[in-house]
This record gives C-alpha cells, structure tokens and sequence, in this order.
C-alpha cells in the first residue's frame, strides 16, 4: 500500500521522491552511462541498440527516442540526469526547459525573466481525472 503522499498533488509538479527514483532507476542510469564519451558515441551512432542494452520500461525508451522529457520525468526520471541526454544532443537546459512547457526557447526566456510561469492552468490530478 502507498504511503499518502500530500505533496502528490501539486499543480504542474511531479516531486523525485524514493518511489519515483525507483520507477526511474534504469532510467537515470542510462543517463549516467552518457558522461562517458565512448557511450554517448555508441548512443549516437545507433540510439536504439544502445538504448535495449538497459532494462528500461518500454514507455522509458520511447520517451528517450522522442526526447519527451515530460514523459520521462513521469516515468521516473529525475531532471538532472535527464540533462545528460539533451547535454548529449548539444541542446541547453533552456532548450530542454522550453519543450517541457510548450513555448518556443526565446518565450522561455522571456518567461522566466519576467519571474516565471504563472499558476493560472495548472491543474491538480484530481481535476484532470474529473474534467
């Protein structure tokens, strides 16, 4: 049985807590693998073949093959190993941020600049199960 999570439900946020970081383990170890030139090679040169040596999940490997870090985090995976694959990929974190949210990198920056994304759309899970 889960523990009750009251931090569970915040708009807009998934939290990295034990359960995540185990749904993830695989996931962030992939990840890991990438900080050594010889496996970010063997990723570039055949991202797939790389991709099943590691027991991820079926859904974790189709997040990383379409670079869907939204997906990714959901399934486990925590932002700061993410940032070795879009590290791998020559992208920024602005970059990788801004497909998170859905607005061009320029509007990203903008956004942040002007003291971040508003709360106004962002709904708790017990509202997107109910609409």
């Amino acid at each position: 049985m889960p523990l009750n999570k009251p931090y569970g439900d915040i708009p807009g946020t998934t939290i990295f807590d034990a359960d995540m970081a185990r749904k993830g383990f695989h996931l962030n170890q992939f990840c890991m693998s990438l900080m050594k030139a010889s496996n970010r090679d063997r990723f570039k040169e055949n991202e797939r073949a790389y991709i099943d040596e590691w027991p991820m999940t079926a859904e974790q490997k189709q997040a990383v093959l379409d670079r869907d870090y939204n997906k990714m985090i959901a399934q486990g995976g925590n932002i700061y190993f993410l940032a070795k694959i879009f590290s791998s990929d020559g992208l920024s974190f602005q970059y990788a941020a801004s497909t998170m949210t859905g607005v061009s990198e320029d509007d990203y920056k903008k956004m942040m600049l002007e003291g971040g994304r508003a709360p106004a759309g962002n709904l708790y899970l017990k509202e997107h199960e109910s609409g």
